[in-house]
């Protein structure tokens, strides 16, 4: 675990460092410092083929400095996980290869943010969007969400990423009742895919019992989420005895368990409101043994900030 400093923080001077697991940013920051522009596919059918390509290349050429202004947020505040969004280079799966094509003519542009991240040691992952359905029983869902991954696959190559669970790109198990169907795909994707994929738990199709199955049985690790689980699962507390079990299990599934990554939200009206609170106001207490934890909540880094006041309290550093 990482021993993380906190010179900006209230009293921090009495509490010099505090071990914490390091506190993942989602995509973007509340207050629009970090913001992606996107393009709807209705939108850019109707473009002439030229215009497609300049439309997609200056919208690419804007977020890639999106990408760098939200490395540099994780800098200046200490940020060591980010999750880049699914949309940042949108349509680049299309057919026509017109935005793949443009990212391929932008790799040492790429590769240089992802020389970047390494050199801050900040962890870039992916969790592409909710359309990724490999259990689906419509082979073209499958084959769709296969080429899906496959474009969140090369970009992550482009930025120079490794192949590996470090660089993760996480889906749910999609379709319930299909566990069989979901690993069997799994093990005939492509390297660059299946040597980065994980699977989360989730509040409908797949509890985290089902969910750690699959990963068991197709060799890829499981991503935990408390909150899913105790929605799931209708639980009054995020220290239910199945909430370290299940974490201590999917650990097992991390071939390095010191990359074992995690998701932490919060109810927002009630503590089992599938909805997001604005901040963590409440964590399982197994969390304190997470080397990496996703921040879901609706004000970002607002919610990092208040995490880690909050330890600062809770190890006595005030």
């Amino acid at each position: 675990m990482t021993v993380i400093e906190f010179p900006n923080l209230p009293n921090a001077q009495q509490c010099q460092k505090s071990t914490l697991p390091n506190l993942g940013l989602v995509c973007i920051t509340s207050d629009k410092q970090v913001r992606f522009r996107t393009m709807t596919r209705t939108r850019y059918l109707k473009l002439s083929l030229s215009d497609r390509q300049s439309a997609l290349s200056e919208l690419y050429r804007h977020n890639l400095q999106r990408l760098h202004d939200a490395l540099s947020f994780c800098e200046q505040n200490k940020i060591q996980l980010y999750r880049m969004s699914s949309a940042i280079f949108p349509l680049s799966d299309l057919e026509d290869e017109i935005g793949a094509n443009i990212l391929e003519a932008m790799s040492a542009d790429l590769a240089t943010i992802g020389q970047r991240a390494n050199a801050l040691g900040i962890r870039m992952v992916l969790h592409p969007d909710q359309y990724v359905v490999l259990s689906s029983d419509s082979p073209e869902v499958v084959q769709a969400s296969i080429n899906n991954l496959a474009g969140h696959a090369r970009i992550l190559d482009l930025l120079g990423l490794p192949r590996s669970p470090w660089s993760l790109m996480n889906i749910h198990g999609g379709k319930s009742q299909r566990a069989e169907q979901l690993v069997k795909v799994i093990s005939e994707l492509p390297e660059n895919i299946k040597t980065r994929l994980t699977l989360e738990n989730d509040e409908y199709a797949y509890s985290a019992d089902e969910i750690l199955a699959v990963c068991q049985q197709a060799g890829v690790p499981m991503v935990f989420d408390a909150h899913h689980h105790i929605c799931h699962e209708n639980l009054d507390s995020y220290d239910h005895p199945s909430v370290g079990s299940m974490f201590y299990a999917a650990r097992e599934t991390w071939t390095n368990p010191d990359w074992q990554l995690v998701h932490i939200s919060n109810g927002e009206q009630a503590f089992n409101d599938r909805k997001h609170s604005n901040l963590i106001t409440d964590m399982p207490n197994v969390y304190h043994q997470a080397p990496w934890i996703e921040v879901e909540a609706k004000q970002k880094e607002e919610a990092i900030a208040h995490l880690r006041s909050w330890w600062l309290i809770k190890n006595n550093c005030t």
